[in-house]
């Protein structure tokens, strides 16, 4: 009696590179990839709004502060007619400065560790103020109407000097923190609409039988890397298409369009971390939708299992919006070190701080939770998706049924 010796099996990266490829090449040259290209026009209206409404709140968050760099004397009695006056009228919140500061009100507006809109020097009587030109010209009159209240009775209300400057470290601030939300968001949205492609794929594979018979030539464990890399791979060709596309509109539009806040990092820069992160993202999400897919056997259960990991997905963008708001304090921290909500953590504080060591660091890290994820998602896969217990079963039961 003749028995069947298995063939000699590919390695590990070798096997997932076929399969990666194999899936790759099949989904890019398809019809359906073509309409998938055009899905994200409602993305972009979508993260457009979002983006908008994040950055209200969070220039809400951060209100720009007035400098007061006015003698002692005049300093004390300009903050005490703000407080008699503040409950009647909106004021800005006060900060008193050393008098010698008044020399050089455009250096303090420069300031990245602050937040002045504007700077007040001179005296009361002759109060000047410099700041951004759209600032100071709603704050000029209530500056006057201080001034006036901290000279007593009988005072006259002053004539405000207007020194407009071009910015200053509350706009800049309040701009970053827009490229901030704009690009955490952009994220969050890219992520979540192209990490569920993995799981109807696989559920699709599993009902067609494909599954079994490549689980019969390669490991199950390439079978799941080389599919999460190969969607990353999609992913990332869809990413090049959109924006491409954008950039083509950014160009024909020239002047006419607005012009996008500068990230700290420069946006060479921010754009590559844009790509990294969101690849790390991708692979942390994609191993749990790609585990979900392996255990529902059919697209409705998907569906149903699915819900969990969006929602806590949706907690993790919440978690990273408020980090972004907030940088250095114990939830920042605590959203970097958080595996799934890292990446969007990070690429809120390239959108703000100019210092590229932390990314490093970062990095690092989900690289280490990124194989943890992939790894823990493959033991998972290798026993869900088969249903027949270790792998060596399902290859010998393969090999009896082949051998009758």
């Amino acid at each position: 009696m003749s028995a069947i010796e298995p063939a000699a099996r590919l390695s590990l990266p070798r096997a997932a590179w076929v399969v990666a490829r194999r899936d790759f090449v099949a989904i890019l040259f398809s019809k359906a990839f073509f309409f998938f290209l055009l899905g994200p026009i409602l993305l972009v209206a979508i993260s457009g709004g979002a983006g908008a409404l994040g950055a209200k709140a969070a220039q809400n968050a951060h209100p720009p502060q007035l400098g007061v760099a006015l003698s002692p004397a005049e300093a004390r009695a300009f903050a005490n007619a703000r407080d008699r006056l503040d409950p009647m009228v909106d004021l800005p919140d006060l900060v008193l400065l050393p008098h010698a500061d008044a020399a050089d009100p455009a250096h303090i507006l420069e300031r990245s560790d602050r937040n002045f809109g504007a700077v007040l020097t001179g005296t009361l009587a002759k109060p000047a103020l410099t700041g951004t030109p759209q600032l100071i010209r709603v704050w000029g009159g209530k500056v006057a109407l201080v001034a006036a209240e901290a000279g007593g009775k009988g005072a006259s209300y002053p004539s405000v000097k207007l020194d407009p400057t071009a910015t200053s470290g509350a706009a800049r601030k309040n701009a970053q923190s827009k490229t901030a939300t704009g690009g955490l968001t952009l994220m969050f949205l890219l992520t979540v609409f192209l990490a569920g492609m993995v799981m109807s794929n696989l559920v699709e594979e599993k009902a067609n039988k494909i599954i079994e018979i490549l689980a019969a030539a390669i490991p199950m464990d390439a079978v799941f890397m080389g599919k999460l890399f190969a969607m990353l791979a999609v992913s990332l060709v869809g990413i090049a298409v959109w924006g491409s596309i954008v950039g083509l509109i950014l160009y024909a539009g020239g002047s006419a369009l607005p012009a996008f806040p500068d990230p700290a990092v420069g946006w060479p820069i921010f754009i590559g971390l844009f790509i990294v992160y969101f690849s790390m993202s991708y692979l942390l999400i994609g191993s749990v939708f790609l585990t979900i897919g392996a255990m529902a056997p059919t697209v409705r259960d998907v569906q149903t299992l699915s819900m969990p990991a969006t929602m806590l997905q949706l907690g993790v963008y919440f978690l990273a919006t408020y980090a972004s708001t907030d940088l250095g304090s114990p939830a920042e921290v605590f959203a970097i070190l958080l595996p799934p909500s890292s990446p969007y953590a990070m690429i809120g504080r390239a959108a703000q701080l100019p210092a590229l060591w932390p990314h490093a660091i970062a990095l690092g890290w989900q690289a280490l939770w990124v194989l943890l994820f992939v790894r823990a998602g493959a033991a998972l896969f290798r026993r869900k998706a088969m249903k027949s217990g270790p792998q060596g079963k399902v290859r010998k039961g393969l090999l009896r049924r082949a051998a009758r």
